[in-house]
């Protein structure tokens, strides 16, 4: 039987932070980079503009336009013939994100097996051998092996299996696996 691996989407798989401080710095006039963000959340750099920014996340689609994580595709893709793989995405945050995010995996990882894709709100409900996420807290608060993805608002942050690319990713699962 092939253990479990689940991995988070946005930060991940798909790329939020780039989209999203993309969207702010043309309302808001500004220059903002990923490395400004670092430690960060797109909030922070954005105090005064949050009304807009969720308003904008709320839409159907946003969640639709987000370049797929380099590496991701190919590693998860690799990864499937050894282990099962699901996604499981904190969408409860954003309820009308679930059709953009489930039209977005089906195209970005058409190998995926449906079934498997869990839009949830803590992953401590997930039933996995490992998780690959951005977020502290859900890594915390999962019953299994945990591993985070270097993404800007982690950078900072200390923990025992972080990996800052998706190669660094296939390489440690692949030894995990023997």
């Amino acid at each position: 039987m092939k253990k479990r691996i689940a991995v988070d989407m946005d930060e991940v798989l798909a790329d939020f932070s780039g989209t999203s401080l993309k969207l702010m710095n043309e309302y808001a006039g500004t220059n903002f980079t990923k490395k400004d963000l670092e430690g960060k959340k797109i909030m922070d750099l954005f105090p005064n503009d949050l009304e807009y920014f969720f308003e904008k996340i709320q839409e159907r689609d946003y969640f639709r336009t987000f370049p797929v994580i380099e590496g991701s595709q190919d590693v998860l893709h690799r990864l499937s013939e050894h282990y099962e793989i699901m996604v499981a995405t904190a969408a409860m945050e954003v309820p009308n994100s679930f059709d953009a995010k489930y039209d977005w995996l089906r195209e970005h990882f058409p190998f995926l097996n449906p079934s498997l894709f869990v839009f949830c709100g803590d992953k401590k409900v997930i039933h996995a051998d490992y998780l690959i996420d951005d977020n502290i807290n859900q890594l915390q608060s999962f019953t299994g092996r945990g591993v985070m993805l270097e993404a800007p608002n982690n950078v900072n942050i200390d923990y025992d299996v972080k990996m800052k690319n998706w190669n660094e990713v296939e390489k440690y699962f692949m030894k995990m696996n023997g």
